[in-house]
């Protein structure tokens, strides 16, 4: 699905939303830092350090007990075997169609990874795998949930996820160009050290997610509500 561009203005005015909230980025500058900023999911430390990111993001899922198996340990670490070097590490703008279906294969293969045993075994699921793929290239993938997927794919398997991500490609060109900047200064835009990447999920979050219940004023955010729905 193609969607219309959200204008300069209505990333400035999401923004605008996520600034008035409270340790907004606490949590990702925490996981910059403990990582030096190159998450590295071979060691250990990393596959933890993600774990905690993830349930800070509203994740839940639940750490063993000592003693008990590490089902996110183990799958995590056997995914990053298979896909980390294949992640690409360009900007959005940049991402080829070659480098958005390998993304999309390895969000498949990712959200299928167990992360909990016992008596109800679950997957990481598509909003957690599309969130720790932004953990990991952070100015390439844009992230979404159950409600921007819904409203902008109808669907969250992996096909779904290389249009979203064919969709940022095509929204971060536009930002840039009616900012008449290359991209380095779009963040001081909207007054964080957030990736373009970030900005607009942010905005597709406002929109979508928060509207969904009226929290942002419409019931689907108010450009996309204004006539303006692809």
């Amino acid at each position: 699905m193609r969607g219309p561009l959200p204008p300069l203005a209505e990333l400035r005015r999401a923004a605008e939303v996520f600034n008035g909230f409270a340790n907004a980025d606490t949590s990702w500058l925490r996981l910059l830092a403990e990582t030096r900023s190159a998450i590295d999911l071979s060691q250990a430390a990393h596959r933890t350090i993600l774990l905690r990111w993830l349930n800070s993001w509203g994740c839940r899922i639940r750490y063993p007990r000592e003693g008990e198996p590490a089902p996110f340990d183990d799958g995590i670490r056997s995914w990053w075997e298979t896909w980390g070097s294949a992640l690409p590490t360009v900007d959005l703008v940049h991402l080829t169609d070659a480098g958005i279906d390998a993304t999309a294969k390895a969000y498949a293969d990712l959200s299928g990874v167990v992360v909990s045993a016992g008596r109800t075994r679950r997957t990481l699921g598509p909003t957690a795998a599309a969130k720790a793929l932004y953990a990991l290239r952070p100015n390439t993938i844009i992230p979404w949930d159950a409600a921007i997927a819904a409203a902008l794919h109808g669907d969250r398997d992996g096909a779904a996820f290389g249009r979203h991500l064919r969709l940022g490609r095509e929204w971060a060109a536009a930002v840039i160009a009616e900012a008449a900047d290359d991209g380095a200064k779009i963040p001081a835009l909207v007054g964080r050290p957030v990736s373009l990447a970030k900005i607009l999920d942010e905005y597709l979050y406002v929109a979508f997610t928060m509207g969904a219940t009226g929290d942002w004023g419409t019931d689907s955010g108010e450009w996309w509500k204004n006539g303006n729905r692809g």
